[in-house]
């Protein structure tokens, strides 16, 4: 999926100004340099004058954030480098780890969009891609996702 995308979807889940979105960003690397204006250009359609690309830095530090922001910081461990290369999978896991997600939610959350997932299929999308039964995760797998987690979030408000 698009990195813009993603971005829009989970600031529309969670109800974000394009000043919290920054926030969030400096949870996790309070030096990294993004501005309110940067994020509203990362939010507009692709085909508006001044769109401008998510960069994969971004994103990472964002879900970074997200997870500082909804679980704490965990100060007994080390600080993870952002990753340079965000993928579906890595989206999955990191919100997965933000809110809190267990197996039973994760199937809840895609039956609830009309797009079960089985256990082994669940199970290897969180695999590291080294391992043989490591699977990708679609751009429809995500976007689904995506759905089901902002109707369970969005319901529950």
């Amino acid at each position: 999926m698009i990195n813009n995308d993603i971005l829009r979807s989970i600031r529309y889940m969670l109800d974000l100004s394009d000043s919290k979105v920054v926030d969030t960003v400096h949870l996790a690397d309070p030096g990294f340099n993004i501005d309110p204006a940067q994020v509203h250009d990362f939010l507009r359609k692709d085909d508006e004058p001044l769109f401008e690309t998510c960069p994969d830095a971004v994103l990472a530090r964002f879900l970074d954030g997200l997870i500082v922001q909804r679980r704490g910081r965990d100060d007994s461990q080390p600080a993870r480098p952002p990753e340079k290369r965000i993928t579906n999978n890595i989206v999955l896991k990191k919100l997965r780890v933000a809110f809190e997600l267990k197996d039973v939610d994760m199937h809840a959350i895609f039956a609830g969009t009309g797009f079960p997932v089985s256990k082994p299929e669940l199970s290897a999308l969180f695999r590291q891609p080294e391992h043989k039964n490591y699977r990708e995760c679609g751009d429809q797998l995500l976007r689904n996702f995506l759905k089901g987690l902002t109707q369970r979030v969005r319901g529950a408000s």
